[in-house]
């Protein structure tokens, strides 16, 4: 790489890392240090390349999900994590519900498999459609429609106040998941 590439490598990196970091956390189910090491391969992955790569950023991300479904393929199993009561829900006059039912969310993401987290990111926050998902995936379109299909429905059972009526009842819960998410 030379002085000019390693320039704009560097502009890039502080560009748009935020936004790669939230992604990658978001693939983790929260886990800030996780996310951390996956944004780490993938612009060590980029660096590599950097002189060869049409759009750096299409590049970092598909990185990203590739080694988040390479992550999730060795780890199969995974326990969930059982109270003995629910938690108590916001109530909608509570200036804080809009920042607790994001928690909710984070953690909700984190009890789902590496692998519906990554297709709910990939079709909600990154607001990729079905075909994009399986090409960058390796999978079938059927395959992301079934598996979103059963992460949502376990995301809405996890946190109650995600499902169609609640999320249009008030400001607080916004339009989708990833309206949460931010």
């Amino acid at each position: 790489m030379d002085d000019e590439e390693e320039r704009r490598f560097r502009e890039f990196v502080a560009a748009r890392s935020p936004a790669l970091i939230r992604t990658a956390t978001l693939l983790t189910g929260g886990d800030t240090h996780a996310a951390e090491d996956l944004l780490q391969t993938a612009l060590a992955k980029a660096a590599g390349r950097w002189g060869r790569l049409e759009s750096p950023e299409a590049y970092v991300r598909q990185v990203l999900y590739r080694q988040q479904v390479s992550l999730w393929r060795l780890l199969r199993t995974r326990r969930e994590t059982t109270v003995a009561e629910p938690p108590d829900r916001p109530g909608r006059e509570d200036a804080t519900g809009a920042a607790e039912l994001r928690i909710q969310l984070r953690r909700a993401l984190g009890r789902l498999t590496p692998r519906q987290r990554t297709m709910l990111v990939l079709r909600y926050f990154e607001d990729c459609p079905e075909g994009e998902v399986a090409e960058l995936l390796g999978c079938s379109v059927g395959t992301v429609r079934s598996t979103t299909h059963r992460a949502l429905a376990k995301l809405r059972a996890l946190v109650p106040e995600l499902d169609p009526g609640a999320m249009s009842r008030g400001p607080e819960f916004g339009n989708s998941p990833a309206e949460v998410w931010k």
